[in-house]
């Protein structure tokens, strides 16, 4: 069996959809399945440096196909290249797994799968949420009516990583049979001394309770709310540090510092920027507590990976897997305003033992839900029942 993954963009700056995509494909390669990816060289702002194009290479374990993109409009990030090069080869695959909705890459896969009568499967990876239909409403309408629904008319399944998606996917009116496979983790190798470890680094006290956002950069996920509500707190004499781990564009991170400074909080925060491997965790396992107060996550692959660590966590309804969360009580979910999260942060930043419970509580759900060899395992049995 032979599976080509089709996503935009792999670039390690957009977080949570490249660690999956390769998290995935190597999940799958362990399972003894031919998996691929095919994506252009986007890096945001610039491209990804010295990949070769056009050619399958190895990158970060795991073979992939890299196209130049023709121009980068949001997300559709064209790319003619991929065009030609998937017409004259499609048929070397037996499925195809589209990721994202919305941009050229797997709309044209799409088409091109239609065509030449070759199995695809689309994940709307959270693209059909209010919230994200609401974006750019007009352009996305008239998309839907020319490509979107069509290409979702004609998948063989539909993915959604959690219930809630499931049934946005539903209200769109999207028909082929549909399957909720959520999201995997890794566990990380314990730190045994995390929490030293980190305040050492960045010079904060024992005695102070760290909060960590770590996540993409972006209006989406509110950081700035985040800001806000931390705020308010320090008015109350509240302790705490803020570590802001992600990287986001330009404008609007330097926006974040100049809040940051307007709020006198610049003592109390700190921006680390990107962060993988070894100081991810390190983030993880010595912070308190973790906070993502977005308007929308189709799954939030960085609760997933707090819960694992055995991070508590706070986040807003507009996370799919909150309803797992409160269920596992893993954490608190909280309306996405100031008030209510200000009041579930001062909560949890006095409470230890709640702290610890609620962290110990996330990481066995998360070891038992989120592992990739079984969700390897489940989607391997979705594409050999495509097949039959």
């Amino acid at each position: 069996m032979k599976i080509l993954h089709v996503i935009p963009s792999i670039s390690s700056k957009l977080g949570g959809p490249t660690q999956v995509i390769l998290n995935l494909v190597q999940a799958l390669q362990a399972e003894g399945i031919s998996a691929e990816i095919a994506t252009t060289n986007d890096d945001i702002e610039g491209v990804i440096a010295d990949v070769p194009l056009c050619q399958r290479v190895e990158y970060k374990g795991v073979p992939v196909w890299f196209f130049p993109r023709s121009a980068r409009l949001k997300e559709f990030l064209p790319a003619l290249s991929f065009t030609s090069w998937l017409w004259q080869n499609i048929q070397n695959y037996d499925i195809l797994d589209n990721h994202y909705l919305f941009s050229y890459l797997p709309t044209c896969a799409a088409i091109i799968a239609q065509g030449q009568r070759v199995p695809y499967t689309v994940r709307t990876m959270g693209q059909l949420a209010p919230w994200a239909l609401a974006q750019s409403k007009l352009r996305k309408q008239i998309y839907s009516t020319v490509f979107e629904s069509r290409n979702l008319a004609h998948a063989a399944v539909v993915h959604s990583t959690s219930v809630g998606e499931m049934e946005d996917t539903i209200r769109f009116g999207v028909k082929p049979p549909k399957i909720v496979l959520p999201l995997g983790v890794h566990p990380p190798a314990k730190i045994a001394d995390a929490k030293h470890q980190i305040r050492e680094q960045y010079h904060i006290s024992e005695q102070v309770p760290i909060v960590l956002f770590l996540s993409r950069l972006h209006y989406k996920k509110r950081p700035e709310l985040l800001i806000q509500t931390l705020s308010n707190l320090a008015a109350q004499e509240q302790q705490f540090h803020l570590i802001l781990a992600g990287s986001g564009e330009t404008e609007y991170v330097q926006a974040l510092h100049e809040m940051v400074a307007s709020l006198n909080l610049a003592a109390q925060t700190s921006f680390v920027g990107f962060v993988s491997g070894y100081e991810k965790d390190l983030l993880l396992q010595g912070s308190d507590l973790f906070v993502l107060p977005t308007y929308s996550e189709n799954f939030g692959i960085a609760l997933a990976e707090a819960m694992v660590s055995g991070l508590p966590v706070v986040t807003t309804p507009g996370t799919q897997i909150a309803p797992e969360i409160a269920q596992a009580k893993a954490g608190m979910i909280v309306e996405g305003e100031i008030e209510p999260l200000q009041a579930a942060i001062a909560h949890l930043l006095n409470s230890p033992q709640l702290r610890y419970e609620l962290g110990n509580n996330g990481r066995l759900f998360a070891l038992e839900h989120y592992s990739w060899p079984a969700i390897a395992k489940k989607l391997a049995s979705v594409y050999q029942a495509i097949l039959n």
